[in-house]
């Protein structure tokens, strides 16, 4: 896990290096290609695993629950922060 945050960080600081090359401007379309083929095979290799197929409805509601939550708590919050920092006083 550490090594691909570790890449992660590496990629993150040479595109801040190399932010003003026009070749960097020009990966977005390949990138949103490969992102889109690996989550294919994501789909594929999920599918072939029977014991995930087999927990999925366990699965789905866990992932339901844990995206109202955050969904729920990042409303919360900016309701919060626009009470106390944005709100214009009558």
């Amino acid at each position: 896990m550490f090594i691909v945050i570790g890449i992660m960080f590496c990629g993150i600081a040479l595109g801040y290096l190399f932010r003003e090359k026009a070749m960097l401007r020009k990966l977005g379309k390949p990138i949103n290609y490969t992102i889109c083929f690996l989550l294919f095979l994501l789909g594929i290799s999920v599918g072939g695993n029977s014991e995930v197929m087999n927990h999925l409805p366990l699965l789905g509601g866990q992932a339901l629950l844990l995206a109202f939550a955050g969904t729920f708590g990042s409303i919360m919050a900016a309701w919060i922060i626009y009470h106390f920092f944005f709100r214009k006083e009558k």
